[in-house]
């Protein structure tokens, strides 16, 4: 099955939407802030817009992308959640996320990453799932695990010396 456009999903308290406009202002912000030094940042606005356009305009051309992610209760817009295929040949299907820095802490990206997940084993029907995550940022590893993503020490070294890489399994409990 091809999307042409995000789907909207949603969870217990979120809802992953398309992007909209409005919601490149929390993107800039993170990426022109030392935040974003663990997905390849702090870039300028320029490059921060070529980023987000391409996690919107990927749906059409191949089915994914990336979504906003809101908070159901008052509709504010906590972060992104992706799914990717990076160029290089060795890279594989890719579920990522990002969280604007006050809704940290509060269950969010795991709660939406596991949606983004589930639409990528369910819906995509996709077999296999990675998350590439810098070395030292502790905190997207320590979110993989409780998602039940393993380290992959094979795929890890064909990655680059600053990239972990992380396999989702079908089935995972979130």
């Amino acid at each position: 099955m091809k999307f042409t456009s995000a789907p909207t999903l949603e969870t217990g308290r979120l809802r992953l939407r398309p992007y909209e406009e409005g919601d490149f202002e929390h993107f800039a912000k993170l990426y022109a802030s030392p935040r974003s030094r663990y997905a390849d940042g702090p870039v300028s606005r320029p490059t921060a817009w070529s980023w987000f356009a391409a996690g919107s305009g990927r749906w059409p051309l191949v089915g994914y992308g990336a979504w906003a992610v809101d908070r159901m209760s008052d509709s504010a817009c906590v972060g992104a959640v992706s799914l990717n295929h990076p160029i290089n040949p060795h890279e594989e299907r890719e579920l990522g996320w990002l969280l604007w820095e006050p809704y940290e802490g509060n269950g969010y990206a795991i709660e939406a990453a596991a949606e983004a997940r589930r639409f990528a084993f369910d819906e995509l029907r996709w077999t296999s799932l990675v998350s590439y995550i810098a070395t030292e940022n502790g905190q997207s590893i320590r979110l993989a695990e409780r998602m039940g993503a393993s380290l992959d020490q094979d795929a890890t070294k064909l990655a680059d010396a600053q990239t972990r890489v992380y396999r989702h399994h079908l089935a995972t409990p979130s």
